[in-house]
C-alpha cells in the first residue's frame, strides 16, 4: 500500500497540478475576450505553424493566423459581446499536455448577431512556464 501512495505521489500528483494553470488559461482568455483585448485572446494559442483551430473553418498558423481569424468573425465590441466559459474540464494526458473541454457563451445585443453558445475542446502544451493552445476545436 505504502508504494502505491509513493508512486501516487510522484506520477500522479503533477498531472493533477496541471488543471488550476491551465484553468487559469482559460480565465485569462475569457478576461481578454471581455475587454475586447483579441491580442490577448490570441497570445494563449502557441506561436507555431502547427497550431489549429476548428470550427466553421480550419485555421493553421501561429497566434497571427487565430488573430486574424478572430478579427475577421468579431470585427467590433459589439460582435464580440460578453464571453462566459462553464463546464470546464481539464484532463492531463501527460506532463506538459492536457485536454480542456467546456461550453461558452457569447451574450450580444441583437445588433451584434445575438446570443452564441457552443461546445470547445483544447489541447493545451506547457511551454516554459506558460500554457498554451496548440489544438481548438470550437462548434
Amino acid at each position: 500500500m505504502y508504494r502505491l501512495a509513493l508512486l501516487f505521489l510522484f506520477c500522479c500528483a503533477p498531472l493533477a497540478a496541471q488543471t488550476a494553470p491551465v484553468e487559469q488559461v482559460l480565465k485569462d482568455s475569457e478576461a481578454a475576450w471581455n475587454r475586447g483585448d483579441l491580442a490577448s485572446f490570441a497570445s494563449h494559442y502557441d506561436d507555431s505553424p502547427e497550431t489549429t483551430f476548428i470550427g466553421r473553418e480550419v485555421v493553421r498558423g501561429g497566434v497571427q493566423a487565430i488573430l486574424d481569424r478572430y478579427r475577421r468573425a468579431y470585427p467590433t465590441r459589439e460582435a464580440m459581446g460578453t464571453l462566459a466559459f462553464s463546464e470546464i474540464e481539464v484532463r492531463s494526458l501527460a506532463d506538459g499536455i492536457a485536454l480542456a473541454t467546456g461550453e461558452f457563451t457569447l451574450h450580444r445585443t441583437a445588433a451584434g448577431g445575438g446570443d452564441a453558445s457552443g461546445r470547445f475542446t483544447l489541447v493545451l502544451m506547457r511551454r516554459g512556464r506558460a500554457w498554451k493552445i496548440i489544438h481548438d476545436h470550437t462548434s
